[in-house]
C-alpha cells in the first residue's frame, strides 16, 4: 500500500484514475478499511489528508495508467460520455418535434383564413345567444384602411385588441342566456380576453388582423363571430386590364371598352379583391 497526500482541485474519481484504481468507490472502501478512524472519508476527499492507494492488481483497472491519466486530463468518460450523446439526441428530437407541431399549427391557422376578407369598421358582429347585430369600433390605431385610399374611418382595419361595439350598450339586444318572465334580459356583453383566431401574418401596429374566420368570447357565455366584413367589393384596375377587350365590347356594346380601361388606369383608387 501507498499513500497520496490529496490536493487541491482532487476528487476520489480523478485519484483513482491517476493510480489506475478501477473506480472511487473501490478507492474510498478501501482507504477506509485499512485507515484509522479519524481519517475515514466521504465522498469529497480533504486536501492535505493522506489517501491510502491499493496495488493489489484486484483493485486496480487493467488499463496502462499512463493511458488512463491521459483520458482523465481530457475528461473523458465512456459512461458520461454515452450519456451525453443520448440526451443531446433526445434534446435534438424533441426540438424537432416541436418545430414540425409549430409548423402544423401555423399551416392549420393559415387555411383557416383562406378565402376570407379582412374585417373592416363599417363590417357587422354577431352572437349566438343575441338578437341584433352591432358594428365594430376601431380603437386600437388609426393607421391601416383596408379597401379605402382615401383613409374613411369605416375601412379602418380591426384587430384582435378591437373588443368594443356600436353601440356599446347592449349591441347584441337582449341575451338568450337570461330568459325571464318577461322575456330575455337584455345584453351585458363584455369580451373574455382577445380575439382568437386572428390572421397573424398581417399586422398593424403589432397586433392582428381580424378577418371572417376570428371570433371572440363574451364573459356570458355568447360567441361572436363575423356577420359582415364591411368591404365593398369592386372590380380594380387587375380586372380590367385582364380582361379581354372585344369580349367586353360584345356584352356591353354601347360602352368603349378601351376608354374604360384608360379611366381605370388614370384613378389611384385601391381596392381590395
Amino acid at each position: 500500500m501507498k499513500k497520496y497526500t490529496v490536493q487541491k482541485g482532487d476528487t476520489l474519481s480523478s485519484i483513482a484514475s491517476q493510480f489506475n484504481v478501477k473506480d472511487a468507490a473501490v478507492l474510498r472502501s478501501f482507504h477506509n478499511i485499512y485507515c484509522p478512524l479519524e481519517d475515514l472519508i466521504g465522498y469529497d476527499p480533504i486536501p492535505g489528508k493522506e489517501i491510502i492507494i491499493p496495488e493489489d492488481q484486484k483493485y486496480l483497472k487493467e488499463e496502462p495508467p499512463e493511458l488512463e491519466e491521459v483520458n482523465s486530463m481530457n475528461g473523458y468518460d465512456d459512461e458520461a460520455d454515452e450519456e451525453d450523446q443520448q440526451s443531446e439526441k433526445k434534446d435534438e428530437k424533441k426540438e424537432e418535434e416541436e418545430k414540425q407541431e409549430e409548423k402544423k399549427q401555423n399551416e392549420s391557422k393559415s387555411s383557416e383564413h383562406d378565402g376570407k376578407y379582412f374585417v373592416v369598421q363599417k363590417g357587422m358582429a354577431q352572437c349566438n345567444q343575441g338578437f341584433k347585430f352591432p358594428k365594430f369600433k376601431v380603437t386600437s390605431h388609426q393607421k391601416h384602411y383596408w379597401n379605402d385610399a382615401d383613409g374613411q374611418a369605416d375601412f379602418l382595419a380591426v384587430t384582435e385588441d378591437d373588443l368594443q361595439f356600436d353601440p356599446p350598450a347592449q349591441p347584441f339586444g337582449q341575451c338568450k342566456l337570461k330568459p325571464s318572465s318577461g322575456g330575455y334580459l337584455p345584453c351585458a356583453y363584455a369580451a373574455a380576453g382577445k380575439w382568437k383566431k386572428p390572421y397573424e401574418k398581417v399586422k398593424v401596429m403589432g397586433k392582428s388582423c381580424l378577418t371572417e374566420a376570428s371570433e371572440l368570447m363574451c364573459s356570458t357565455g355568447g360567441k361572436i363571430k363575423v356577420f359582415k366584413h364591411g368591404q365593398e367589393s369592386e372590380a380594380g384596375k387587375s380586372h380590367a386590364n385582364n380582361a379581354n377587350t372585344q369580349e367586353q365590347q360584345i356584352y356591353n356594346p354601347i360602352m368603349d371598352y378601351n376608354e374604360f380601361k384608360e379611366e381605370v388606369n388614370d384613378t389611384d383608387q385601391l381596392y381590395y379583391s
